[in-house]
């Protein structure tokens, strides 16, 4: 799923910044892959917090946070480097709306935002 918004966002921006496009991709699928887990991190807080289930503070949920956005940082920069990027590209055969792709990674934080207002 996420390698296939990768590639719409790659190759949309492939036309228009040509060198760039790949920060932009890279750049878009970090941020959409840390707001999903930031709203299913958030979701199971205050899931935990509304069943009285003590879990963990806030300030270790954060930390947690930053060390597994810290993770898919790096595990976008190795996977979309080189080989995997072509391969996909060859592969690619869906192609997405770039305004509903851009407003995913929004959304997951709008979502995420609403269930910290919950705790």
């Amino acid at each position: 799923m996420l390698d296939s918004y990768y590639i719409s966002v790659f190759n949309y921006y492939k036309k228009h910044f040509k060198r760039q496009s790949h920060k932009i991709a890279l750049l878009y699928i970090n941020l959409l892959e840390v707001s999903l887990y930031l709203a299913l991190g958030s979701f199971f807080l205050a899931f935990a917090n509304q069943m009285k289930i003590v879990t963990m503070s806030l300030s270790k949920f954060w930390l947690i946070f930053g060390l597994i956005s810290t993770f898919i940082v790096f595990k976008n920069w190795m996977r979309y480097n080189g080989k995997k990027r072509n391969i996909l590209k060859a592969k690619a055969k869906t192609k997405h709306s770039i305004y509903l792709i851009w407003l995913l990674p929004f959304a997951c934080s709008g979502f995420a935002f609403i269930f910290f207002k919950v705790l």
